[in-house]
C-alpha cells in the first residue's frame, strides 16, 4: 500500500477506518470532485479518489481510451488497499468503470460491499453515440447541457484546450466500450438517478437489478446529471448508511 500511487488519491487518510469508499469520477472529471465528500465522511469512512491519466498532476500523460484498460490499471491499483472492505462509488464514466473493476476485484477474491452507481444506465444497455468525434464546439455544448464544469472554464480558450483531451479521450472510452455478457456480480448495487437526466432513461436505471444476484436499490432526485450537486446532504446520508451498516448480507440504503 502506498500513498504515493498515481491512481490513488487520499485528501484526509483515516487509516484506523473499519471500512473505504473507492470514488470514480465522470468523464473529464478528477480526484478533486471528491475531496468534499472524503471531509464529510472523515473519520468514519477511508475515501480513495481515484486520478485518471491526463488531468492534474498527471496532465502530461496520455489518456485511456479504452474503459476495459482503464478497470485493469483501477483494479491493480485497489489490489493494495484490500485490508479493508471497499465500496465503489462512480459517477457517470465512473460508475461504469465502478462495475468493470468490480468483476476483477471478485474475480481476484475481493468482494466490494457495494456498487454505487450514479448517473449512468446499466452496462447492457447501451446507445450509439460520437461524441468523441465532434468538433471542439460540439464537445463544449454538450458539456454545458450537462453540467459539472464551471462556465468560466468552458468560456476561457487556454482553460478549455486544458479541459478538452482528457474529456474527448475518456467519451471514446465510454462510447466505444461494449458489455461483455457474463455472470452478474455478487456485489450488492444501489443506483442514483435524476429524474431529468439525458443520459439516462427510468428504464436504463433499473436495468442495473440485472447485473448483480445481491441487493439491489433504485433511488431517484430532481435534477439532471449532476443532480448530486442539488442533494449533496442526500447522496452523503446514502453513502453513509451503505459504509456504515451491517458488514453480513449488505442491504443498500
Amino acid at each position: 500500500m502506498t500513498d504515493h500511487d498515481p491512481w490513488i488519491r487520499r485528501s484526509h487518510p483515516t487509516p484506523d477506518a473499519p471500512v473505504r469508499l473507492v470514488c470514480l469520477p465522470h468523464a473529464g472529471g478528477s480526484a478533486t470532485f471528491y475531496f468534499p465528500v472524503a471531509r464529510a465522511l472523515a473519520p468514519d469512512v477511508d475515501v480513495l479518489a481515484v486520478q485518471y491519466p491526463g488531468r492534474q498532476e498527471r496532465r502530461a500523460e496520455p489518456g485511456i481510451t479504452r474503459l476495459t484498460d482503464l478497470a485493469d490499471r483501477i483494479a491493480d491499483a485497489l489490489s493494495a488497499w484490500t485490508d479493508r472492505p471497499l465500496v465503489l462509488f462512480g459517477h457517470s464514466m465512473g460508475a461504469l468503470i465502478g462495475y468493470e473493476v468490480a468483476t476483477r476485484l471478485e474475480a481476484m477474491g475481493t468482494t466490494p460491499l457495494a456498487l454505487v452507481a450514479s448517473a449512468r444506465r446499466a452496462p447492457s444497455r447501451r446507445r450509439e453515440e460520437l461524441l468523441h468525434l465532434a468538433s471542439d464546439e460540439g464537445i463544449v455544448n454538450r458539456l454545458r447541457l450537462l453540467g459539472g464544469v464551471e462556465t468560466e472554464f468552458l468560456d476561457d480558450p487556454e482553460l478549455r484546450d486544458m479541459i478538452l483531451p482528457p474529456v474527448r479521450s475518456d467519451y471514446e472510452a465510454i462510447e466505444t466500450y461494449r458489455h461483455t455478457p457474463r455472470p452478474p456480480l455478487n456485489t450488492p448495487v444501489t443506483v442514483l438517478t435524476g429524474d431529468n437526466d439525458p443520459e439516462v432513461t427510468a428504464e436504463e436505471a433499473r436495468a442495473w437489478a440485472e447485473h448483480t444476484t445481491g441487493p439491489f436499490a433504485l433511488h431517484t432526485f430532481t435534477g439532471g446529471h449532476f443532480y448530486l450537486t442539488e442533494h449533496t446532504a442526500t447522496v452523503l446520508g446514502h453513502l453513509r448508511r451503505i459504509l456504515t451498516g451491517p458488514r453480513s448480507g449488505l442491504l443498500p440504503a
